[in-house]
């Protein structure tokens, strides 16, 4: 059953109607992707995949891949400028739905292609649809280009539920068992759940990076997954004590939801609005993980407009993925409002949402003024506010912090 959610006020004018394929494949190079399709959806079907209601922005259904295709992007590709410190996705995923590009069948020889032929890094997420011990051999042929994170999820009874089409375990544990895998990414769903898997990866690879955490539910998904996401958050402080008590020898991160993440930048956060010099009268757009904090430690030195990610649905709540449709609908007869800079620097260009809306759109079909607070940038939202995403920090500072209590505890506004 999909959730519902309402139709759009600002939409997107329509930009890919008429382009052609080429042309599509351009503007993915150009944000930094290897276009790669499979022309067709996803086969795998997990169910918790965020592509499964994409409806929000225009995306293209491109054909399958062929050779000259190839050959296109990777001479594309090579006239670009290399960044040491850039990794090219495998897999256009802002105008094309996201697929694992690993059952193309010729995925595994474009990519030592691209590693053979450019000078380019490259990154890329599967659920393990690679050739062994191919993709091993191609680890310690190129170090330090490949990024790949493989996209473990759960090695739980929960597995065949979720990903009913994703390789075996045993499968998984080859793709392991080798230098390809820089990092692995699996989730709390219940007791033993991701602190069981933890170990288990750990035993078969001490140098991957364990990418732990809960899954945040977002519009279309079944109501059963869910629950079982929601169920998840509940069961992840005690399953990160378990690993954090574990000692294992890997980097260990986590993915938190929104919340934990502003709890633990709350410092970082409260300093960077004082810098702002906001008037109390001011109105300033945020999602709800900001709005907590900032009515916890700054509460009525501006208006905080708390914004719901309604457009992405579910529960997902972070700024970074609000949207022009969601701010309009929130709006009761405000003049001028302040919007972070995050907010309006998605692929789809400067000063646009993830929808594709602009800045100049929302302007003119509201009236409202906006004040673009360009200190609140995607720097400070990807980059600074995740120095705090290890394990560790999530432990000691949160599960373990005593004002966690009455930060969660805090009342939101209607």
């Amino acid at each position: 059953m999909r959730l519902t959610t309402p139709l759009p006020i600002l939409q997107a004018p329509p930009v890919l109607k008429g382009k052609d394929y080429r042309e599509i494949l351009k503007r993915e190079m150009d944000g930094g992707k290897i276009p790669l399709s499979l022309g067709k959806s996803c086969p795998v079907k997990c169910e918790f995949c965020y592509e499964i209601d994409h409806s929000y922005r225009e995306t293209a259904d491109p054909p399958r891949t062929t050779q000259e295709d190839w050959e296109f992007i990777l001479d594309y590709i090579n006239k670009k400028p290399t960044d040491p410190q850039q990794f090219w996705c495998l897999g256009g995923n802002e105008y094309m739905e996201w697929t694992d590009l690993f059952l193309h069948p010729k995925a595994m020889e474009w990519l030592e292609d691209f590693l053979k032929y450019t000078d380019k890094n490259v990154t890329f997420f599967t659920v393990g649809f690679v050739h062994v011990p191919k993709i091993h051999q191609l680890a310690a042929q190129y170090p330090g280009r490949i990024n790949f994170e493989l996209s473990v999820i759960t090695l739980s009874d929960y597995r065949e539920r979720l990903m009913p089409h994703a390789p075996a375990v045993k499968h998984l544990m080859k793709v392991l068992d080798g230098p390809a895998v820089s990092s692995a990414n699996f989730y709390a769903f219940d007791d033993y759940t991701m602190s069981k898997d933890a170990v288990t990866i750990s035993g078969v690879n001490q140098k991957c990076v364990l990418w732990m955490g809960c899954l945040t539910p977002v519009r279309g998904l079944k109501e059963e997954t869910v629950a079982l996401m929601r169920q998840g958050r509940k069961y992840l402080p005690r399953e990160a004590e378990r690993v954090y008590d574990a000692g294992l020898p890997n980097l260990q991160t986590i993915h938190t939801e929104a919340p934990i993440t502003a709890f633990l930048n709350r410092r970082r956060i409260v300093s960077l609005f004082d810098s702002l010099e906001l008037e109390k009268h001011d109105t300033v757009v945020m999602a709800k993980s900001v709005y907590k904090i900032l009515t916890m430690y700054r509460k009525n030195r501006a208006r905080f407009l708390m914004v719901p990610n309604a457009t992405l649905g579910g529960d997902s709540d972070c700024t970074v993925l609000l949207t022009f449709d969601d701010i309009a609908r929130r709006l009761s007869g405000q003049k001028m409002i302040h919007v972070p800079k995050c907010m309006m620097q998605s692929g789809r260009g400067p000063y646009t949402d993830i929808a594709g809306v602009t800045l100049d759109q929302f302007i003119k079909k509201t009236g409202v003024k906006v004040r673009v607070l360009h200190r609140i940038d995607t720097r400070f939202a990807n980059k600074l506010l995740y120095r705090n995403g290890h394990l560790r920090n999530y432990v000691e500072d949160y599960v373990r912090n005593p004002l966690t209590q009455s930060y969660e505890a805090l009342p939101i506004s209607a």
